[in-house]
């Protein structure tokens, strides 16, 4: 193993943990951030978390599976709560794809990995989603996570697609987490605003998908109503030259969410693993031309 190779799963445990605090860094109307604490977490826990998990996602030696299992155990032994699940269930298949994928681009080491998931990955991935507990967990027809799985991770959440939006980015190849990559660079090279870019690929999100986090808790005509709400605040965002300008408004719709309980937590957790594959993709173009 050469030097480089050997500092790799420490150069990935810093970029996933600067994803994390960066999402923290944005305002997110109805999510915890560094403007307001809510749902009875507060901004530490999320910072901790990211920090417990870091370390654990990107070993080096680890399937999939096991970064997912061993990064929510680390985390539910840090802070005793579920406050990245849905993170690390995106961002493990995206590290290992940097650390064992052999295609040219992001997307094709990541579809590699995709399609080399396990049962085995699906088991410790379900043990892991049983651990974090996550609100509105229920029962399923197919490959309920209370079972011991009989198809592989991929197969589990193409089963589970239809209605969890993390489930939909294994089985579409992330299409969603990379098209919010690309709102985060054309609103910096805009604005120039790293955490203002965050919260226009937060917006994109809420505004333009149904988050499944309000679904399980709240119903399907919940969720539509705090999107619909979403899409002229995101409106109103892209028009101002200077960002900052609408930050009022936004404060105004995160309290009124929390005081509502709602929270979008999909559309955070997507919103990291779009920046994580911001640097990610950086990280293998330099793989590639050196």
């Amino acid at each position: 193993m050469t030097s480089s190779q050997a500092e790799l799963p420490l150069r990935l445990a810093a970029v996933f943990k600067n994803a994390c605090l960066s999402e923290l860094e944005a305002l997110k109307p109805g999510n915890v951030h560094i403007f307001s604490d809510g749902h009875g977490m507060v901004v530490q826990d999320f910072v901790r978390s990211a920090e417990a998990a870091a370390e654990e996602i990107a070993r080096l030696d680890l399937t999939v599976g096991q970064r997912i299992l061993n990064a929510v155990g680390a985390t539910w032994k840090t802070v005793g709560c579920n406050t990245n699940l849905g993170i690390v269930l995106l961002c493990a298949p995206l590290i290992h794809a940097v650390l064992h994928g052999t295609g040219r681009t992001l997307r094709e080491r990541l579809a590699e990995v995709l399609k080399t998931l396990t049962v085995a990955d699906a088991e410790l991935a379900f043990q892991a989603i049983l651990q974090a507990s996550p609100a509105g967990l229920g029962k399923s027809e197919h490959h309920d996570v209370h079972d011991v799985p009989q198809v592989s991770l991929l197969q589990a959440m193409s089963a589970a697609s239809a209605r969890d939006r993390i489930a939909m980015q294994y089985a579409n190849g992330y299409e969603d987490v990379f098209a919010g990559a690309e709102i985060y660079r054309a609103s910096l090279h805009r604005w120039g605003w790293t955490a203002w870019a965050t919260t226009a690929v937060y917006l994109r999100f809420l505004a333009n998908i149904s988050d499944s986090h309000l679904i399980r808790k709240y119903g399907e005509e919940v969720a539509l109503q705090v999107r619909s709400e979403a899409v002229e605040h995101e409106r109103n965002l892209l028009m101002q030259e200077n960002p900052k300008k609408y930050q009022r408004p936004l404060l105004d719709f995160d309290r009124d969410l929390k005081a509502r309980g709602l929270n979008p937590g999909t559309s955070a957790d997507l919103t990291v693993a779009s920046l994580l594959v911001v640097e990610l993709e950086n990280m293998v173009t330099d793989f590639v031309s050196s």
